[in-house]
């Protein structure tokens, strides 16, 4: 009896790991479909659904169509999966609401600049110590990746990617995204930095603060001093 409840405590301790490791990969690389997790983890599709029907049930993730375009035969669309602010909880927030209380008292005492403030010294805290990396790469495009190498490093789980028009620095994960729910200056103020960073005007398309699944920013192909038409802001999902 005592061998049997041992081998069931393994298999539990093993099915939470995998299911971490799913949850993971959804959080760094959704929205995705089953099939790349399995492939990325290197497990059977099945269990990988089975993982993945565990979070969904405890709304931990949600479920998406993949776009028309993507898809391949005439079939049913391939379902994307993603973690909802329950799944990202998972990974632990740097702010509480501890934090949240701070910065109201802040604001009320210290009024709009002390919040700004605020926000400035925590991005560039953020920055600092990668800051010559950043800036000893070239083009915006390497200064792109090297800043989302930085953030990834700092628990962001970042990307960049090229979109054509530009580079686009997706964050999937943000540890301040409930206070920046209600202190906006905090997303504010890492945009303008991260334009300083890469030399460039950059635009910030989509946060997880207001309701998306990543935080996204466009860096458009342009050296620093060159005009360039950008993107329109309108909130929407990155490409």
């Amino acid at each position: 009896m005592k061998n049997a409840e041992t081998h069931l405590d393994a298999v539990h301790q093993h099915d939470g790991k995998t299911r971490r490791a799913v949850a993971r990969l959804l959080l760094e690389q959704g929205p995705v479909t089953a099939a790349a997790v399995a492939e990325e983890l290197g497990i059977s599709p099945t269990a990988v659904r089975r993982h993945i029907d565990a979070l969904l049930t405890d709304g931990e993730a949600i479920t998406r169509d993949a776009p028309r375009q993507t898809q391949r035969g005439r079939g049913r669309p391939a379902k994307l999966f993603l973690l909802t602010d329950a799944g990202r909880a998972r990974f632990g927030h740097a702010y509480d609401d501890l934090a949240v209380a701070a910065i109201r008292f802040l604001a009320q005492t210290g009024g709009e600049e002390a919040v700004r403030a605020f926000a400035q010294s925590r991005v560039d805290a953020l920055v600092d110590r990668h800051r010559s990396a950043i800036v000893a790469q070239v083009t915006p495009a390497e200064r792109a990746k090297a800043l989302a190498a930085a953030l990834t490093r700092e628990g962001y789980a970042s990307s960049a990617r090229n979109v054509g028009v530009g580079e686009q620095l997706c964050q999937h994960h943000c540890p301040v995204a409930h206070v920046a729910a209600e202190f906006p200056q905090l997303c504010e103020t890492e945009t303008e930095t991260f334009a300083n960073l890469l030399g460039t005007h950059v635009q910030r398309l989509a946060t997880i603060a207001r309701g998306h699944a990543v935080c996204t920013t466009h860096i458009p192909n342009v050296q620093p001093g060159s005009a360039g038409k950008l993107i329109p802001d309108d909130g929407g999902e990155p490409a």
